[in-house]
């Protein structure tokens, strides 16, 4: 597990503590805190809704006012919330203490009155996907772990019934900021943290190769999506840059490292794009590409708003593509494409800000390659 722990020289924030390195921290501050205080701290102030926080006041005074003073306790602000009544997804904007917006969504599931949360991992990104509104505003700056926990536990707060998983695919590249999304999913899956199952969580990726062997190795009960788009090498390179660095063989292989690690099926996400990427030819290398590998294909609608961007599929060219991945042995899941009346495509609340406010601008855009943010069930793209 990745617990890269926070900067030294700075008050570490609450929301991407584990109580371990808060006993530590107070410690060098000259306060001797235990770790069961420091775990009802945690629990208290960050791991329940308040309606759900422990009624006994288990801390001595002396740690809760060191915690008070030497510990950052700052939370990020909620810039707008958009929500569609079609379908019940509410997409929030958020400031950080600098300034930089991110976004993050609330998804109904299937079960009534239960949810998960969409996460960035970025401000921005650096991957530039050819249909991904987040890769045209370039990246700013990875996100802290504690900036996604806040953001993941501000709307949980909030929602109208439990909220039971994460998905780490939002704005960003999450392998971009390996060390700070694999921390912000322990605080999440921690009984001091969000307290949802390490299996409920997600993370996607658009195939950094050595990050993806790295995940492998380390043995995470995370889930990994691989966010794959097309199988045709010329095609995936313009569609995502990043194909060019890490060619799809070598991804194949980085893929066939996770199936042998965690042993079941390797989630690959398609964002299905009409006259683009549903032909015959993805459909041979792909199964050309994974061998025996065990996958299966989440198809997700492309939400790409400009006039001249790409098309959703119609339902016969959809049903044409899925059948002919069934007939070679390939399952595939239809993701919902949700909050498509109110923008929702990966950056698009963001990119508003940047053009209607007089002062911001985009940042420019990196020159590091790519993630498809088109790829998440939340229907943000």
């Amino acid at each position: 597990m990745s617990r890269s722990g926070p900067d030294a020289s700075a008050a570490p924030n609450l929301r991407g503590l584990f109580s371990e390195e808060l006993v530590a921290w107070l410690d060098t501050r000259g306060v001797a805190c235990s770790p069961r205080e420091a775990r009802s701290i945690l629990a208290r102030e960050r791991a329940c809704r308040p309606d759900e926080r422990p009624k006994r006041q288990t801390v001595r005074r002396v740690v809760r006012d060191a915690v008070r003073e030497h510990v950052d306790h700052t939370r990020l602000t909620v810039v707008e919330r958009v929500e569609d009544p079609a379908d019940g997804f509410v997409k929030y904007l958020f400031r950080s203490p600098d300034g930089a917006l991110s976004e993050a969504v609330r998804i109904p599931l299937e079960k009534p009155d239960t949810f998960t949360v969409c996460l960035s991992s970025q401000v921005g990104c650096a991957m530039a996907c050819d249909f991904c509104a987040t890769g045209r505003l370039g990246l700013s700056r990875n996100l802290a772990a504690w900036e996604m926990v806040d953001a993941f536990t501000t709307i949980r707060d909030e929602a109208p019934g439990r909220v039971t998983g994460a998905v780490f695919m939002g704005q960003g590249e999450p392998l971009h900021n390996y060390d700070a999304v694999l921390r912000a999913a322990a605080v999440l899956s921690d009984p001091c943290g969000g307290r949802i199952k390490a299996e409920a969580i997600t993370i996607s990726t658009v195939g950094l190769v050595p990050a993806i062997r790295r995940f492998a190795r380390e043995g995470h009960r995370y889930r990994l999506i691989v966010s794959l788009t097309s199988a045709v090498p010329a095609r995936r390179a313009e569609l995502m840059p990043v194909t060019r660095k890490y060619p799809l063989p070598e991804l194949a292989d980085a893929v066939r490292d996770v199936a042998r690690a965690t042993g079941g099926r390797v989630t690959i996400a398609w964002v299905v794009m009409a006259g683009v990427n549903t032909g015959d030819d993805e459909v041979a290398a792909l199964r050309e590409l994974f061998g025996d590998v065990p996958i299966r294909v989440n198809l997700i609608d492309v939400n790409d708003a400009r006039p001249d961007g790409y098309r959703r599929a119609d339902a016969a060219e959809l049903g044409a593509f899925r059948d002919a991945l069934t007939a070679v042995g390939v399952p595939t899941l239809r993701r919902y494409s949700g909050g498509r009346a109110r923008h929702a495509a990966c950056g698009m609340l963001a990119t508003q800000r940047f053009s209607s406010t007089t002062d911001s601008s985009p940042p420019e855009r990196s020159s590091t390659s790519g993630k498809p943010l088109a790829q998440r069930p939340s229907g943000s793209g």
